[in-house]
């Protein structure tokens, strides 16, 4: 007996931030549109596993501790007496549950058809979903399919990963107790981010990465501050060590490196690169592969080496952020379709590290601008100097332009500290319209506010390139 096809426009595989935008988006042009999730809740690693519930956890974590009144008060509040897993995991259980709900009643009102199921492809236009408790295979045929499955952690296979004392990052939401001691391998945006957030428990907490520098892809001022700031909290650090053997020994964790140095710890957390999420596509009946890294590779409309098939989100890799995959799932639909609509991302993309301290940046670095030739000069400005981060308890934190000495032009901006993830869409708006440091002492800002450190850090800057700091005031 034949078996029936049905017909779609748009099938995208995978309901996290790329699949959901993309498919919305389509459905908006009142194109029919069906969405496969082989998971067992919406949302992909964003809702489930990875964005919201590291923040939901980081901010947990500042209450359970009271570590932002330390700052207000000089107090050292202990960890709450009694903590236990599920005081901590509760309010993330509750807040990614409703955002579960919003993605589906986000699908039910653009009419997507929501099938849950493993899906592979059949051949560049074709795939088969197998559902959930053996039913009946489905076969879904569209115009055009998009690709949005996402990562998963990278289980090298010699790490004995056990997810009761050696976790991924994805496995440690599941862990049953909060250990008091955790070895940290990976000092990649995952790793930094779990490092702050169980050493703001009381933790101890041990950082390991094979280079000698924590996010090395930021300015190198900001990636020294974040190491000076965790270590502050308590944060041990082996940087340029490499693994050698990991034994599981009396219920703990035994890292021994080839420097002779041994780590022990009673938990381990391996956030050491993820690769895409396509292992039961069978890619290669559409005539696709994945590149050396796991991924799969575009052109700048997200359309794949064939022409049917485009792939958006953390499955094509770097910036792997749930803010750029919303765009590209987007992008990549308006392109299949020709929607005279969003033709492409934004040339400035912001990156945020939920770290304690939280990190974001955009544009050029001192480093970068140096290796493009870049004439530049920069300018800071501190918390310590403005009201409104004294108030906050964060004289620590720091904002820091990087602009082009001829023009002062602005290039980049640095911020760690309060709200940095907040701050940084001033300055990403300047650069999206090439604008100069200027503008920001042409601004008038509230005050008491932390924004206010824009006008001044373009006074430093001013006072650097003429040679002698100007009266900011």
């Amino acid at each position: 007996m034949k078996q029936s096809v049905q017909q779609y426009d748009l099938i995208v595989i995978g309901s996290g931030p790329a699949g959901e935008k993309g498919a919305a988006q389509a459905a908006y042009f009142d194109k029919k549109v069906a969405v496969v999730e082989g998971g067992s809740s919406l949302g992909g690693a964003c809702i489930n596993t990875g964005t919201l519930p590291s923040k939901i956890l980081r901010e947990s974590a500042l209450y359970f501790s009271g570590l932002k009144q330390r700052g207000l008060y000089g107090i050292d509040y202990s960890l709450k007496e009694g903590l236990t897993v599920q005081n901590f995991m509760h309010r993330k259980d509750m807040l990614v549950e409703a955002e579960r709900e919003k993605i589906r009643a986000n699908l039910a009102a653009h009419k997507i058809d929501l099938i849950h199921g493993s899906a592979a492809f059949d051949d560049a236009n074709t795939v088969s979903v197998k559902t959930p408790g053996g039913g009946a295979e489905q076969h879904l045929r569209g115009e055009i399919i998009l690709i949005a499955t996402g990562s998963a952690p990278y289980r090298s296979p010699e790490i004995p990963f056990d997810d009761l004392i050696i976790f991924d990052s994805d496995s440690i939401l599941r862990m049953n107790r909060i250990p008091r001691s955790l070895a940290v391998v990976g000092g990649g945006v995952i790793g930094c981010e779990y490092a702050s957030i169980f050493t703001a428990l009381g933790v101890d907490v041990a950082l390991v990465d094979g280079r000698e520098r924590v996010l090395p892809f930021l300015d190198a001022e900001l990636s020294d501050a974040l190491r000076e700031r965790l270590a502050g909290l308590g944060v041990k650090f082996y940087l340029g060590e490499r693994l050698g053997p990991i034994e599981r020994t009396n219920g703990c964790v035994r890292i021994q490196l080839p420097s002779g140095k041994i780590v022990e710890a009673e938990a381990a957390l391996f956030a050491a690169g993820r690769r895409g999420a396509v292992d039961a596509l069978h890619l290669e009946r559409a005539g696709l592969a994945v590149n050396k890294r796991g991924y799969i590779e575009v052109n700048a409309s997200y359309q794949t080496a064939v022409p049917s098939i485009y792939a958006a989100g953390d499955v094509i890799g770097f910036p792997a952020l749930a803010s750029t995959s919303m765009e590209q799932g987007r992008v990549a639909v308006c392109h299949a379709f020709g929607f005279q609509y969003k033709q492409r991302l934004a040339s400035m993309l912001p990156m945020g590290v939920y770290t304690i301290p939280e990190i974001s940046a955009v544009g050029e670095t001192e480093q970068s601008c140096k290796e493009k030739g870049i004439e530049c000069e920069v300018g800071r400005a501190h918390y310590s100097n403005n009201a409104r981060g004294m108030i906050a308890g964060d004289p620590a934190g720091l904002l820091k332009l990087v602009f082009r000495r001829g023009d002062r032009r602005l290039l980049g901006v640095h911020i760690i500290g309060e709200s940095a993830t907040e701050l940084i869409h001033l300055g990403m708006m300047v650069l999206e319209e090439n604008g100069t440091i200027d503008w920001f002492i042409e601004f008038v800002f509230n005050y008491p506010t932390l924004s206010e450190m824009y006008k001044y850090a373009a006074y430093d800057g001013l006072g650097n390139l003429s040679g002698h700091k100007l009266r900011q005031g």
